[in-house]
C-alpha cells in the first residue's frame, strides 16, 4: 500500500520548487516538509542555524541501527529567467522530463527521500532500527546547515549515511573536500612615478601566488580514487588606476583537496606562505572562508553493493562506482567517521544537470527512486 498516488508525488516535488529557496528561505521548504511528515504520524523537528535559516530532522523506528538520510533544501539562483524556456519555480513537464529550478539539484531526491520514509511508517515495515531524515540548509554555500547537524550529535548514532544528490547513473562512495582562502595583501599608496614612498601591495600577493602554485598546486601526492588535488586562484583584485601605486590587492583560491592532502595542511601552508612574506616586509592577511574536509570510504560496504544492485535492477544498468571531485553535506556529517563507513551519494537526475538553465530530472526517474529507496532502506534495518 502507498501513502502517494503517482500524481500527488508529482504535486509534492511541484510544491517545493514552487518554494524559491535560493540560498536562503529554507524555512518555507522545512515548514512543508514537517506538516507532511506531520500528515502522517512522523514527528518532525526545526533545528535554527541562524536567525533566518534552520534544518529538519524526521525520524521513525528506534534505537540501532540507525540509518541516515539527507539532503539540502536550498537552490541555486536561475540566473536570466529569460533564458528558461519554463517558469524555473513552476515544475513543468514536457517530453518526460520536469523542468524546474532544484528539480534536479536537489528537490527530487529530497523529496523521494521523504515520500519513501512515509511509504515505510504507514505500511509499519521497519522490522528494527530508525531511519533519521536530514534536510539541510546552505549547503549550495559553505554547508552551514550539515556542519550544525554534526556539531549538535545527530551523526553520532548514524551508522550508514545516504545523500540524495543526482547521480542516477553513478554511485558516489568518495569525494574531494573543497576550500576556499580570500588573501589580501596591503600596501601604501604613493604616485607611481615615485614608487619609494609608497609600498606595492600587488608585488607580494604576487609571489605568494607563485608560491602557492608551485608547493600545493603542484604538488605530486594523489589518491587512488580522487586523483591529484586541484587548486585555482580565480579572483584577483588590485589598484585603483594605473599611475597609482596601489594599496591593497586580493586574491581567491579554491582548492579541491584529497586525503593524502586535506584541508588542514592546506590552511597550514597558506599561513606559512604569508608569514615568510611578512618577515620580508609584507603584510598579508590569510582568510578561509569555506572549509569541506574530503569524504574517503573504501567502497566495500553492503550499501554500495545493494544500491547498485537495486541500480541495475529499476534502470537496467549496473551504476558505476566512482570517486567525485565535487563535495557533499558528507563533508561535515562524516567528519568523525572512518574509512569503512557505508556512504554513498545516490539520487535522481543527473550531476551534469546541476545548477543549469532548463535544469529538469526524468519523470520515471524520480517516481522509481522512490521505491528504490523504500527498498534500500528496509535492506539496512532488517
Amino acid at each position: 500500500m502507498r501513502a502517494f498516488t503517482e500524481e500527488q508525488k508529482i504535486k509534492i516535488l511541484e510544491d517545493l520548487v514552487a518554494i524559491k529557496s535560493v540560498n536562503e528561505n529554507e524555512i518555507e521548504v522545512a515548514t512543508y516538509l514537517k506538516k507532511l511528515f506531520e500528515e502522517h504520524g512522523i514527528e518532525a523537528t526545526i533545528v535554527p542555524v541562524t536567525a533566518t535559516r534552520v534544518n529538519l530532522v524526521a525520524e521513525i523506528g528506534s534505537g540501532s541501527p540507525v540509518l541516515g538520510i539527507s539532503g539540502h533544501m536550498d537552490v541555486v539562483s536561475p540566473g536570466d529567467v529569460s533564458k528558461w524556456s519554463t517558469d524555473p519555480f513552476v515544475l513543468t513537464e514536457k517530453d518526460g522530463k520536469l523542468y524546474g529550478r532544484g528539480a534536479n539539484d536537489m528537490k527530487s531526491g529530497l523529496a523521494a527521500l521523504a515520500i519513501a520514509m512515509i511509504d515505510i511508517k504507514e505500511n509499519d515495515s521497519l522490522q528494527k532500527g530508525s531511519i533519521r531524515f536530514m534536510a539541510t540548509t546552505g549547503e549550495e554555500v559553505g554547508g552551514a546547515g550539515a556542519k550544525k547537524l554534526y556539531e549538535e550529535g545527530y551523526m553520532n548514532d548514524v551508522n550508514t549515511l545516504i545523500v540524495a544528490e543526482p547521480s542516477q547513473d553513478v554511485i558516489v562512495y568518495s569525494h574531494k573536500g573543497s576550500l576556499n582562502f580570500k588573501v589580501t595583501s596591503k600596501g601604501k599608496e604613493a604616485h607611481s612615478a615615485l614608487p619609494q614612498l609608497g609600498y606595492n601591495a600587488i608585488d607580494p600577493l604576487a609571489e605568494f601566488i607563485t608560491k602557492v602554485n608551485a608547493e600545493v598546486r603542484d604538488s605530486n601526492r594523489s589518491n587512488e580514487i580522487l586523483g591529484e588535488l586541484v587548486m585555482n586562484c580565480t579572483i584577483i583584485h588590485g589598484g585603483q588606476q594605473v599611475n597609482s601605486i596601489p594599496e591593497l590587492a586580493t586574491a581567491e583560491f579554491n582548492v579541491r583537496t584529497i586525503p593524502e592532502y586535506d584541508t588542514e595542511e592546506v590552511i597550514e601552508k597558506f599561513k606559512q606562505f604569508a608569514e615568510e612574506l611578512n618577515n620580508e616586509g609584507a603584510d598579508i592577511i590569510v582568510e578561509v572562508t569555506m572549509s569541506l574536509p574530503s569524504v574517503f570510504t573504501d567502497g566495500k560496504s553492503n550499501l554500495v553493493k545493494t544500491a547498485q544492485l537495486l541500480g541495475e535492477k529499476y534502470f537496467n544498468d549496473k551504476p558505476e562506482l566512482i570517486g567525485s571531485p565535487g563535495v557533499t553535506d558528507g563533508s561535515n556529517l562524516l567528519r568523525s567517521k572512518g574509512d569503512d563507513f557505508p556512504f554513498i551519494m545516490f539520487g535522481p537526475g543527473l550531476t551534469k544537470m546541476a545548477h543549469k538553465v532548463d535544469e529538469y530530472v526524468h519523470r520515471d526517474v524520480y517516481l522509481k527512486f522512490i521505491d528504490l529507496y523504500e527498498e534500500l532502506f528496509l535492506e539496512f534495518n532488517k
